[in-house]
C-alpha cells in the first residue's frame, strides 16, 4: 500500500505523496540526519517483486549516478530498508511542463528558454550514452525562477554497457529493443504512447533520435497548447504516431520560420532523416534567443488558410487593412482632404451594387492609395464581382470590372492604376476608365 505521511524508510520520514505512476511511486521526504527535504522514490507494491521491474529500477539509479547536470534531477543514494529499495533524489519545486501547458499556449519568449535547458540536458546524458525513452511533459519540471529539471530515467536506454552493467561486465539489458521479452508477452509497449518516435512504437530498437522526436512533440504542444498525435485510445494514438503528421497551422502565426524548421526536422517519422543531435537543436533555440528581434517578427512562412492561400504575398498587407471596415474608411476620409474633399468637410456615400444590392462581406474592401477609389466585391463564390466606386460624390454610381467574376479579396497597384484580386491565382484588371 502506499506509504503514509509520518512512516519512515530509515532516517526518511514521508511528508507527502508527489505522484505516482507505472515506474514507481514518489514522496516528499525529511531526511532527518542531514536536515534537508528530499524526494523518494519507490516501486509500486504490485511490482515490487517483479524480478525485471527491479532491475530496471536499480538500472535507473546507476544511469542517474553517471550523470551530473544543472538540468537533471540529482540522485543522493539507492538504498533500502525492509526489503523496500528506494531512491533518495533532489527535490525540485514547481511545476511539471504538462501542467504549464495545460493552462494554455506557452509563448515562444517564453518556450524557448525553457527548451534551451531541456535540450541541453538531453545533449549531455546522450554524450554519456543514456537515452530517456520517455519524454513526456509531466517527466519535466519547471522551478519558480524558471529552471528546468527533467526526471525520471525509468526507462532509460543506456547505450554504454559499462553504465547499464554497473561495471560487471554483466550483459546490458536495456540494449535490447524497446519491447521486452515480458513486454512482448504482454503485448505492451514501454513508453508513452504520445511521445513515441515511430521507430519505438513498433518495438524496433531505439537511439538518441528517439528523444529528438520527444523533444519536438513536447515543443509543439508548449506552442500550441494541445496534443500533437493524442488519440481516444492507446491504439488510435500509435496509429497516429505511425501514419498521421502534425497539424502544422496549429502553431502560432508568429512563429519564428528556423523554429518551424526544427520542429519539422525533429518531427521526421523516418529517423534517418530526424535531425541527429539534441546539440544542433541548443545551437539554434541559442541563436534565436540571442537575436530578440527574430522573436517579434512575422514568420515569413506561416501557412495560411483557406482560400487565402491564393493571394500573393506583397498583397497580404492591403489586405490586413481591409479587414478593420472601420479603419479603412476613417482613412479613406483623411486621405480625400488632399485630393478630393479639398475644403475638408465630411463626406458621405453609400456602398451597394449598381441595383443597390448588398456586398459579400466587409473583408473585401480594398482603397486607392490616394483614397479616391473604393473597390470591393458584390456577391459570393463564383457569383462575386468586383465594383469600383468614385469616394467623391455621395450618390456615385458603382462600376462593375469587367472579367472580375469570382474575384475575392481585391487590392491596388502602388500607383493606383490597377487593382488585383484572388481567383485561384493573383489576377489583376485596369480599375481606372
Amino acid at each position: 500500500m502506499p506509504l503514509q505521511p509520518g512512516s519512515r524508510l530509515g532516517h526518511y520520514q514521508i511528508v507527502s505523496s508527489l505522484g505516482a505512476g507505472g515506474m514507481g511511486e514518489v514522496y516528499r521526504a525529511a531526511d532527518t540526519r542531514l536536515g534537508r527535504e528530499v524526494a523518494i522514490k519507490v516501486l509500486p507494491e504490485s511490482v515490487a517483486g517483479h524480478a525485471e521491474r527491479l532491475a530496471r529500477f536499480e538500472r535507473e539509479a546507476r544511469v542517474l549516478a553517471s550523470l551530473n547536470h544543472a538540468g537533471i534531477a540529482t540522485l543522493h543514494g539507492f538504498e533500502t530498508e525492509n526489503d523496500v529499495p528506494f531512491l533518495v533524489m533532489e527535490l525540485v519545486e514547481g511545476e511539471t511542463l504538462a501542467e504549464r501547458i495545460h493552462r494554455g499556449p506557452v509563448p515562444v519568449e517564453s518556450a524557448l528558454p525553457l527548451f534551451l535547458q531541456i535540450a541541453e540536458a538531453l545533449e549531455v546524458a546522450h554524450e554519456r550514452g543514456v537515452v530517456h525513452r520517455d519524454l513526456k511533459p509531466a517527466n519535466v519540471k519547471v522551478s519558480p525562477e524558471g529552471r528546468v529539471k527533467v526526471l525520471d530515467f525509468g526507462l532509460a536506454k543506456a547505450l554504454d554497457p559499462l553504465i547499464e552493467a554497473g561495471g560487471s561486465g554483466a550483459p546490458a539489458l536495456s540494449l535490447s529493443p524497446t519491447l521486452t521479452l515480458a513486454a512482448t508477452r504482454r503485448g505492451e509497449i514501454l513508453g508513452t504512447a504520445s511521445y513515441m518516435a515511430p521507430e519505438q512504437a513498433r518495438g524496433q530498437p531505439v537511439d538518441r533520435r528517439a528523444d529528438v522526436w520527444a523533444f519536438g512533440v513536447r515543443l509543439f504542444e508548449a506552442l500550441t497548447g494541445r496534443g500533437v498525435f493524442a488519440g481516444g485510445t492507446v491504439t488510435d494514438t500509435l496509429a497516429r504516431v505511425l501514419q498521421s503528421e502534425p497539424d502544422w497551422g496549429d502553431l502560432p502565426s508568429r512563429t519564428p520560420p528556423a523554429l518551424r524548421d526544427l520542429l519539422r526536422r525533429c518531427l521526421e517519422k523516418d529517423a534517418r532523416e530526424r535531425l541527429r543531435d539534441m546539440g544542433e537543436a541548443r545551437i539554434l533555440i541559442g541563436r534565436l534567443l540571442a537575436d530578440p528581434d527574430s522573436l517579434t517578427a512575422p514568420a515569413a512562412d506561416a501557412p495560411a488558410t483557406g482560400s487565402r492561400r491564393a493571394v500573393v504575398a506583397w498583397s497580404a498587407a492591403a489586405l490586413a487593412v481591409g479587414v478593420a471596415a472601420g479603419a479603412l474608411l476613417s482613412g479613406a476620409l483623411a486621405r480625400l482632404g488632399s485630393e478630393v474633399a479639398t475644403d475638408r468637410h465630411p463626406v458621405r456615400f453609400t456602398v451597394g451594387d449598381a441595383t443597390g444590392g448588398p456586398i459579400a462581406e466587409l473583408s473585401d474592401f480594398a482603397l486607392s492609395p490616394d483614397g479616391s477609389q473604393l473597390v470591393y466585391v458584390v456577391g459570393t463564390g463564383e457569383e462575386g464581382l468586383l465594383y469600383r466606386r468614385s469616394l467623391a460624390e455621395f450618390d456615385a454610381a458603382a462600376v462593375p470590372l469587367a472579367g472580375t467574376e469570382g474575384g475575392q479579396y481585391p487590392f491596388f497597384s502602388p500607383d493606383g492604376e490597377w487593382v488585383g484580386f484572388s481567383s485561384g491565382p493573383a489576377v489583376s484588371a485596369p480599375c481606372r476608365g
